[in-house]
């Protein structure tokens, strides 16, 4: 029973960070946007998702660390939830030392000025942002199958 309730925590609170970075990826694309639109855009997301991201990421991770510990019995359930927390540990990577250094630089930033590599720095963080999707969704995945596998 505890095993399912951290299975169930798990898959819960990794469908939630899983899909805000998904919601990003069709909301924020940044192509095509002039400066002052984008830095507008970006300093929003910047003050919106940075506060609660990094607290949801870690507790995910968490939840995720748990029912790996409580699946030890069941190698395969073992295996697929130790990879999707190094999937979630690699995202949570991505942005601390990817991403965030760049939501740093934008937001000192006005729609008036960027900086004059401005186009790098966001072709940069999307790139980022895209890599730090797909470990997001590998993760997701796996505990998926994982949870699926619980016969």
């Amino acid at each position: 029973m505890l095993s399912t309730i951290a299975d169930f925590a798990s898959l819960l609170l990794m469908s939630l960070v899983v899909g805000a970075m998904f919601a990003v990826w069709l909301i924020f694309n940044p192509s095509g946007l002039d400066a002052a639109t984008y830095v507008t855009q970006q300093q929003h997301a910047i003050r919106t998702l940075n506060v609660v991201m990094p607290l949801l990421g870690l507790v995910t991770l968490l939840a995720t660390i748990a029912s790996a510990m409580l699946a030890r019995g069941d190698h395969m359930r073992l295996a697929l939830i130790a990879a999707a927390a190094v999937c979630l540990l690699a995202a949570g990577l991505i942005t601390r030392f990817l991403n965030q250094p760049i939501n740093a630089i934008v937001s000192e930033w006005t729609t008036a000025w960027q900086a004059e590599n401005w186009t790098q720095l966001r072709d940069a963080w999307w790139r980022w942002h895209v890599v730090r999707l797909g470990a997001g969704l590998g993760g997701l995945s796996l505990m998926i199958a994982a949870t699926l596998s619980k016969a």
